[in-house]
């Protein structure tokens, strides 16, 4: 059933309960909870601030490929999502009911299965795509002695794993509502998007003893204004033209680790990485069907954790 289009006060008190959700699922390795600097810590968005492209593209290909989703489920995710991420243009029904869709796939599914796979995909599509500029302003604020959180819409499971493979403090990521291992279908609060980001961050900060005023926030995109604006010191990186105007105006750091006069931006404009999902599950399929010679997928055996 289609959910009905929320009001604004209805989508703040959910990015609100998403941000909560987001900081107290959030996992400190053990090695790493003593620091030299404990009140400052540096916020990375991971979609191409952290990694060129989007990691969820990159995950849809590797379950794709590994014949774990089909074109029929494809089409379960409505082709009006993939028209979405080509035109840009936010129709918030067509994400609800897409966003539905994707939770209905991975219910009952358990939450194991999921990370296995995850951390294979990683190592096979994603690691060689993180930006070594990027990394390496990370390492600084981990040199210095403070902590280093991811903060993404990608669902918290992927995001634990590129935390956890850059050497980084945790993450905090999108939270699919969870019962005995399995997922629900349901998701805790939004997506972890736009000011559920920054709802994150100070949740976070408040849980970790954090000075906000001494932290650090990373961004690509227009849409983590609001988290960017949360912390005492903001970078643009890679930013798209919309935030590029805006450090301009406020007087943030730019850092651009792109080539070329005009770097064309890499991302995603969906709200949850719906379209880029289709996108990255396409491609995946391709790829399949090349080495596999157009047989026919297997049955579905896990989905996205979103």
């Amino acid at each position: 059933m289609r959910l009905p289009r929320r009001s604004r006060s209805d989508d703040g008190v959910s990015a609100v309960l998403a941000g909560v959700a987001s900081a107290a699922a959030a996992e400190v390795e053990d090695s790493l909870t003593v620091r030299p600097d404990p009140t400052a810590a540096a916020f990375f968005d991971v979609d191409n601030t952290m990694i060129r492209g989007a990691s969820i593209y990159f995950f849809g290909k590797g379950m794709a490929g590994r014949g774990l989703i089909t074109t029929r489920d494809i089409l379960r995710f409505g082709w009006q999502q993939l028209a979405f991420r080509v035109r840009g243009v936010e129709d918030l029904d067509a994400v609800a009911e897409a966003r539905d869709k994707a939770l209905g796939l991975v219910a009952g599914k358990q939450v194991s299965e999921i990370v296995a796979y995850g951390e294979e995909i990683y190592d096979e599509l994603m690691e060689r795509r993180i930006w070594s500029g990027t990394r390496a302003l990370a390492q600084q604020h981990l040199d210095a002695g403070q902590r280093v959180w991811l903060v993404t819409a990608t669902p918290v499971e992927l995001a634990r794993i590129i935390a956890k493979r850059l050497g980084l403090t945790g993450a905090l990521g999108t939270v699919s509502e969870v019962e005995d291992g399995l997922y629900t279908g349901r998701l805790v609060g939004v997506p972890l998007h736009g000011p559920a980001k920054a709802e994150a961050v100070r949740a976070l900060a408040e849980r970790e003893g954090l000075d906000l005023s001494r932290c650090t926030a990373y961004s690509d995109s227009s849409n983590d204004i609001p988290m960017l604006s949360a912390v005492g010191h903001a970078v643009a990186v890679n930013p798209d033209t919309v935030l590029r105007e805006e450090a301009r105006r406020r007087g943030w750091e730019v850092r651009d680790f792109r080539t070329g006069r005009k770097a064309a931006k890499i991302g995603i404009p969906t709200a949850a990485g719906v379209g880029a999902l289709t996108g990255g599950v396409v491609a995946g399929l391709a790829l399949r069907r090349r080495h596999a010679g157009h047989r026919h997928g297997r049955q579905l055996r896990a989905a996205l954790p979103f």
